[in-house]
């Protein structure tokens, strides 16, 4: 059995705004899924994109404007909403606190086409193969 210690998990900032601690994934030994914590400035968030896989978004602190195709709708804290594979969808911090989301995607590998890019992004590969796209998404 493998335990993970979250606690000594690095924040990587994604973009301005927008910290990233990576729970599980390939990294830890993750063969389906990745889980991810993101903690948002008010105003900020994640652009529109699609995964290929399903993934739920969980807003664990704060207020967060979820979209999802062409649907938008308010999430508080305790509050998730499932994205079915290749619907595009994003959100973003809509309160004046940090928005802190949980996000559960069934796949080990984080991969993204964001709108406006021609390649995926794709983070927390496992150690045995090299990096992918520089920075991350």
């Amino acid at each position: 059995m493998d335990i993970i210690d979250h606690a000594g998990e690095p924040l990587d900032e994604w973009r301005p705004g927008v910290a990233t601690r990576m729970l599980v994934s390939a990294l830890t030994g993750a063969e389906r899924l990745c889980v991810f914590e993101q903690f948002c400035d008010p105003g900020t968030g994640a652009p529109t994109h699609l995964h290929v896989v399903e993934e739920v978004l969980t807003v664990v602190d704060g207020e967060a404007e979820v979209w999802l195709d062409g649907e938008r709708a308010a999430l508080a804290a305790g509050r998730s909403v499932v994205v079915p594979a290749g619907r595009r969808h994003g959100f973003r911090n809509t309160g004046p606190a940090t928005l802190h989301v949980r996000a559960i995607l069934a796949a080990p590998v984080f991969e993204a086409w964001f709108d406006g890019e021609a390649e995926a992004r794709r983070r927390w590969l496992p150690r045995s193969r090299p990096p992918y796209g520089g920075a991350g998404s």
